[in-house]
């Protein structure tokens, strides 16, 4: 049987909505790293769909790492300004910002197949894609800089 609290984690790790996460488990007989599975699927699925939709909003993040000495600005693109102001997306926008720091980056395709710094499992495309499977919209790095001193 399926428990609300089976929903509840599976629903908090992936942003899917509770109907999406209970039919996941219910489809694996209560599995969580299968239906983790399978809603990352139906996600990049979504993700392909959105691929080719304009991105004329977003931000500009601006990271300096904590000795001073490395700085970033990154273009991070959006649909709507809506999620542009989202906590989830100025996250992303973030954590990008950080890896390309850490990673000494050149450009877009190089960053997007290298794995995430907090998680070796996940590369940068991967959390884009994450991305745009919890706010439902297409999200692209536009132009980034990286400054060392």
């Amino acid at each position: 049987m399926i428990t609300s609290e089976q929903i509840k984690k599976i629903r908090k790790e992936t942003g899917q909505s509770v109907m999406e996460c209970k039919d996941a488990l219910e489809e694996t007989n209560g599995d969580e790293e299968k239906a983790l599975k399978i809603l990352e699927k139906k996600g990049e699925e979504r993700a392909d769909k959105r691929s080719e939709r304009e991105t004329k909003q977003g931000i500009v993040e601006a990271y300096i790492h904590s000795n001073g000495k490395i700085g970033v600005i990154l273009e991070l693109n959006c649909e709507t300004d809506f999620v542009a102001r989202n906590e989830n997306f100025k996250e992303l926008a973030h954590n990008i910002s950080m890896h390309i720091a850490a990673m000494n980056t050149q450009d877009s395709e190089e960053l997007l197949n290298q794995p995430f710094i907090k998680d070796q499992e996940k590369t940068i495309k991967d959390l884009v894609t994450e991305a745009v499977s919890k706010l439902g919209e297409n999200i692209k790095i536009g132009k980034f800089f990286r400054l060392e001193i």
